[in-house]
């Protein structure tokens, strides 16, 4: 077996033994990068020279006797939304094209903290508008099991780089399914925490009341253990929760769902779910009740809106997030503009993409005078009716279980011209994210044409164990999390 061939888990304990080195882990990952990427392109930045520093640094401490945790000396890549001091950092846009930050986020100095080494940054839609990785300034990421279809997004390379076995794991952030959503779809393993549960600095603002950052790896345990080294209050970000962050790891030895309710949405099997994906879902739910956990049938009556409430909550805050980019503090600036009003035009003119052009002007004229009120303040009103449905539901059911996506992963190209088609991509995911609760998407199976599918479980408020249970247990019985795509092997 290669040393890529590891989990994340399985590297953790051969390092802690003296199996394997870190410098050979991540020369494997590097040797895998240079050999992938020049299809796959989920990597828009590489930091070799410094990445073999750290894991030689890693080995030296594990020589003397002072490793760090299970992340010491584990190759690990970010989103390219982190901003990481002295490393360019783009978040897919022209607009920050030469953005080299001058401190790390929060998330970045944890890891670095934990001993992680940090190979490079990933590909992802612009700013994290976009659902197939097709809004990136630097060219699209293609998914590993068919390079010809995306691999979802936005955090495609951050799932596509997991799927090519170019890393351990990585880190996303999901704003709508931007985490769950392409973990489906490069059948890798993803976890949305609830809102609040890992901070928020440090990460280039899409919408601030859905933006949440989360794991990608092989294993419901190896996103335990990169979620372990994130999570908990940060001082330097207001919405991050003064919660304790338990011991998600050590449970997982024994992980069990017997006698767990887990709730099925009758609103999430419906008209325009593949085929192929709800057969893959219901036989994964019949392998939970086979495990011990019962069915319960649940509904979520507010489910039809939640498309609607997204795409006018979320485009209202990128708005305002986004007027930041002006020209006039960093990034692009088209200095030779006649006056500042021409330079804000023409810097935002040529620094965004269509995309994201088209959602800061639905955000604009949802906040708008005369317009307010109708829009913007009866999606926050809906978004209340939503979060109440899963409390309503979680009096019964320990946890939720759905289909995470409608489709398969879908070809690159397919649905450019139609921004509805490409929305409803993440029509099972986003409500999580309106309500602020967490939820994991594992590989459940394969269509008939040999592309994965995703489970999604939705758990409680800061219910993180639940969802961690539940994968771990699942994939202690099926094997779908270990296979490998052939398509760039």
């Amino acid at each position: 077996m290669k040393a890529t061939d590891l989990t994340l888990a399985a590297l953790s304990r051969q390092l802690a033994e003296g199996a394997i080195s870190s410098e050979e882990a991540t020369r494997a990952c590097l040797e895998r990068i240079a050999a992938t990427n020049p299809t796959i392109n989920s990597f828009l930045v590489v930091d070799e020279q410094g990445a073999l520093a750290q894991a030689r640094a890693a080995d030296q401490r594990r020589a003397s006797g002072e490793r760090l945790g299970h992340l010491d000396g584990v190759p690990l890549a970010l989103k390219d939304i982190f901003c990481t001091k002295g490393i360019r950092t783009t978040c897919g846009s022209k607009i920050l094209e030469n953005f080299v930050p001058p401190f790390d986020s929060t998330h970045v100095t944890r890891l670095k903290e934990a001993g992680a080494v940090l190979v490079g940054k990933l590909n992802m839609d612009e700013f994290a508008m976009g659902s197939s990785n097709e809004t990136s300034a630097y060219g699209v990421c293609r998914n590993p099991w068919d390079t010809e279809r995306t691999p979802g997004g936005s955090s495609g390379g951050s799932a596509a780089a997991v799927a090519a076995r170019q890393v351990f794991g990585t880190l996303g952030t999901d704003t709508g399914g931007s985490i769950r959503q392409p973990a489906a779809l490069t059948g890798t393993t993803g976890i949305k925490p609830t809102y609040g549960r890992c901070s928020r600095y440090g990460v280039i603002a899409f919408a601030s009341s859905l933006d949440q950052v989360g794991p990608f790896a092989r294993t419901a345990e190896d996103c335990a253990m990169i979620l372990q080294a994130i999570a908990g209050k940060d001082p330097l970000d207001s919405t991050s929760l003064d919660a304790p962050v338990p011991d998600w790891v050590s449970p997982l030895a024994n992980a069990s769902v017997k006698g767990m309710k887990l709730g099925v949405p009758r609103e999430y099997f419906r008209e325009g779910l593949d085929p192929d994906v709800e057969k893959c879902v219901r036989a994964s739910m019949q392998t939970l009740v086979d495990l011990g956990a019962e069915l319960v049938d649940i509904s979520l009556p507010h489910t039809d809106y939640g498309v609607a409430t997204y795409y006018v909550v979320a485009p209202a805050e990128c708005s305002s997030n986004l007027a930041r980019f002006d020209g006039v503090r960093y990034g692009l600036s088209v200095r030779e503009a006649g006056g500042l009003r021409e330079m804000y035009f023409r810097t935002r003119a040529e620094g965004f993409g269509p995309e994201v052009k088209r959602r800061i002007m639905i955000g604009t004229y949802a906040l708008s005078s005369g317009y307010y009120d109708a829009y913007y303040l009866r999606a926050q009103k809906v978004r209340t009716l939503i979060r109440r449905d899963f409390e309503q539901a979680f009096e019964k059911v320990d946890a939720i279980v759905t289909p995470t996506t409608p489709t398969p992963a879908f070809k690159l190209g397919e649905r450019l011209s139609d921004p509805l088609q490409m929305y409803l991509a993440d029509v099972f995911t986003l409500s999580a994210n309106l309500a602020g609760l967490p939820g994991i998407s594992m590989p459940c199976g394969f269509t008939s044409q040999g592309l994965p599918n995703g489970l999604q479980i939705i758990g409680k408020p800061l219910d993180e164990a639940t969802l961690f249970r539940v994968g771990a247990a699942f994939q202690n019985a099926t094997d779908f999390h270990t296979r490998a795509p052939k398509e760039v092997v």
